[in-house]
């Protein structure tokens, strides 16, 4: 077990879950969450459900029983120098949000290492990848003001593979997971925090959990580090394959429906983002063999939350679509799939923001 650290975590969904595989590490974390979802969490601390091999029933892990310390706030309660790390792990447009933006450029002039655990990666983080013009890719983002005061060299991406949700019957404090894949996040720029990410992998390699049978079992969902900052990148193709191709005309389709109601398209998808990555420098070793992915689609019965939030009114969601379609723009190349996605969830967000200002 590595020394504690104290680590600062920007939204409590996916943060919940990240926040709990460290918490078996002995770690003190805070989440910067809504106001219910904070006192759910310092009364009855966060609770997780996932899927493990080998077993019938999903495995509840109550944070309230691990080692580390776990604490939920505003984002006016928190001083980011506090901390050792800082993870970033609300929704991209939620960053603008009031009080959120003010803490998010306290943590930039903080210096604090930060790792994101988004889909749509900082901008920042985008001027690690190279051959890029990170500037030309703004238009992708809510607001990408919100990232100016960021140093690359202090900013990371991970790779938010598990698929999770907050079931409707439950309390906020409650997270499923639907899809216990690993958290594949790039190193630093730098060794020291990268030294951090080592310590933290290594004490969720170690975890070892009492599902109250006697018997010490292994948990799904990793934290795996790699030197590669384009390992990440290989969300991408599965975004633009299922995540974003569940938003159709008639309104949203599961993930599942989106791969494999034309599987043969959906295979073309994947792999034109794959070349894609892969054109930027990535190694073919880096990224998800589609065969991979559609197998693993197979469980996935509900909309993304992106279709989901889109059909739900939301005037701005995360637009990892338009991000790809940016960086091939400036590769000299299109996919006419991709060109038709971006405008159907063009079109969704201007009806959603003309009712929105109605």
């Amino acid at each position: 077990m590595s020394k504690p650290y104290n680590i600062l975590i920007l939204g409590a969904s996916y943060g919940s879950l990240l926040a709990t595989k460290l918490l078996f590490g002995g770690h003190t974390i805070r989440l910067v969450c809504l106001p219910a979802e904070a006192d759910a969490i310092n009364a009855d601390g966060a609770r997780v459900r996932l899927p493990v091999r080998g077993r019938q029933d999903l495995v509840e892990i109550h944070t309230k029983t691990l080692p580390g310390k776990l604490s939920a706030s505003g984002a006016n309660m928190v001083n980011p120098g506090d901390y050792d790390l800082i993870g970033l792990a609300m929704q991209e447009p939620q960053y603008r949000s009031p009080g959120v933006r003010e803490l998010l450029e306290a943590v930039a002039k903080s210096r604090v290492p930060c790792m994101s655990i988004m889909n749509m990666p900082p901008l920042p983080y985008m001027k690690r990848i190279p051959g890029l013009d990170a500037d030309k890719l703004r238009h992708a983002y809510t607001d990408a003001t919100v990232w100016d005061s960021f140093d690359p060299k202090r900013l990371t991406l991970c790779s938010p593979d598990p698929q999770a949700f907050r079931p409707p019957e439950d309390k906020v404090n409650v997270l499923q997971v639907t899809l216990p894949t690993n958290f594949k996040v790039a190193r630093f720029d730098e060794d020291g925090p990268t030294a951090i990410l080592r310590d933290l992998q290594n004490d969720v390699e170690a975890i070892r959990y009492d599902a109250g049978d006697g018997n010490k079992i292994e948990l799904p969902v990793k934290l795996k580090l790699h030197d590669s900052v384009f390992v990440p990148l290989a969300k991408w193709s599965m975004l633009m394959t299922g995540n974003y191709r569940c938003v159709t005309k008639q309104g949203a389709r599961p993930i599942r429906d989106a791969v494999h109601s034309d599987l043969e398209a959906s295979r073309t998808m994947y792999n034109w983002v794959r070349d894609l990555c892969i054109g930027l420098g990535a190694a073919p070793e880096d990224l998800v063999p589609f065969e991979k992915y559609a197998a693993a689609a197979q469980g996935l019965a509900r909309p993304s939350s992106a279709a989901r939030a889109l059909f739900a009114g939301a005037p701005n969601i995360e637009r990892v679509d338009r991000l790809v379609q940016g960086i091939a723009a400036q590769k000299g190349l299109r996919s006419a799939v991709l060109d038709e996605t971006v405008a159907l969830v063009d079109a969704q967000l201007q009806v959603n923001r003309s009712k929105a200002a109605a």
